[in-house]
Protein backbone atom coordinates (compact mmCIF):
# COMPACT_ATOMS: atom_id res chain seq x y z
CA UNK A 1 0.00 0.00 0.00
CA UNK A 2 1.67 3.37 -0.65
CA UNK A 3 0.80 6.16 1.30
CA UNK A 4 0.97 9.89 -0.26
CA UNK A 5 3.13 12.37 1.48
CA UNK A 6 1.20 15.60 2.17
CA UNK A 7 3.01 18.64 2.31
CA UNK A 8 3.83 20.18 5.54
CA UNK A 9 2.37 23.19 5.95
CA UNK A 10 3.69 26.10 7.56
CA UNK A 11 2.27 28.80 9.95
CA UNK A 12 3.49 32.25 10.85
CA UNK A 13 3.88 33.87 14.16
CA UNK A 14 0.74 35.87 13.41
CA UNK A 15 -1.37 33.19 13.01
CA UNK A 16 -0.52 31.08 15.90
CA UNK A 17 -0.98 34.07 18.07
CA UNK A 18 -4.57 34.51 16.50
CA UNK A 19 -5.32 30.75 16.99
CA UNK A 20 -4.16 31.06 21.01
CA UNK A 21 -6.47 34.56 20.87
CA UNK A 22 -9.57 32.62 19.64
CA UNK A 23 -8.88 29.77 22.48
CA UNK A 24 -8.25 32.20 25.15
CA UNK A 25 -11.12 34.17 24.13
CA UNK A 26 -13.84 30.90 24.82
CA UNK A 27 -13.81 29.36 21.20
CA UNK A 28 -13.74 25.60 21.69
CA UNK A 29 -10.50 23.74 20.48
CA UNK A 30 -12.28 21.00 18.33
CA UNK A 31 -14.27 24.70 16.51
CA UNK A 32 -10.65 26.18 15.76
CA UNK A 33 -8.83 23.05 14.55
CA UNK A 34 -12.20 22.11 11.98
CA UNK A 35 -12.43 25.67 10.98
CA UNK A 36 -8.88 26.19 10.22
CA UNK A 37 -7.75 22.46 9.12
CA UNK A 38 -5.18 22.30 12.06
CA UNK A 39 -4.19 19.25 13.33
CA UNK A 40 -5.48 19.10 17.56
CA UNK A 41 -1.59 18.46 18.27
CA UNK A 42 -0.20 21.20 16.54
CA UNK A 43 -3.29 23.58 18.69
CA UNK A 44 -2.35 22.65 22.04
CA UNK A 45 1.98 23.23 21.29
CA UNK A 46 0.96 26.60 20.44
CA UNK A 47 -1.07 27.05 23.66
CA UNK A 48 1.86 25.17 25.73
CA UNK A 49 3.90 27.63 24.05
CA UNK A 50 2.31 31.02 24.42
CA UNK A 51 1.46 30.40 27.87
CA UNK A 52 4.94 29.72 29.04
CA UNK A 53 7.18 31.35 26.99
CA UNK A 54 5.17 33.83 24.60
CA UNK A 55 7.37 32.48 21.69
CA UNK A 56 6.63 29.93 19.12
CA UNK A 57 10.50 28.98 18.13
CA UNK A 58 11.73 25.44 20.01
CA UNK A 59 14.95 27.13 21.60
CA UNK A 60 12.62 29.64 23.97
CA UNK A 61 10.47 26.64 25.18
CA UNK A 62 13.44 24.25 26.01
CA UNK A 63 13.60 22.97 29.64
CA UNK A 64 16.27 23.80 31.89
CA UNK A 65 17.88 20.43 31.33
CA UNK A 66 17.14 19.97 27.55
CA UNK A 67 19.31 23.90 27.48
CA UNK A 68 22.06 21.96 29.64
CA UNK A 69 22.22 18.91 27.60
CA UNK A 70 22.57 20.74 24.69
CA UNK A 71 25.33 22.41 26.08
CA UNK A 72 27.19 19.81 27.14
CA UNK A 73 27.32 18.11 23.79
CA UNK A 74 28.49 21.67 22.18
CA UNK A 75 31.29 21.41 24.78
CA UNK A 76 31.88 17.53 24.30
CA UNK A 77 32.58 18.02 20.33
CA UNK A 78 34.49 20.98 20.61
CA UNK A 79 36.78 19.59 23.64
CA UNK A 80 37.20 16.10 22.38
CA UNK A 81 40.27 14.44 22.27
Amino acid sequence: MNKIKCKRRTFTDDFKHQMVSLYQHGKSRSEIVAEYDLTPSALDRWITQASQSGSFKTKDNRSPQEQELIALRIWYKTNSF
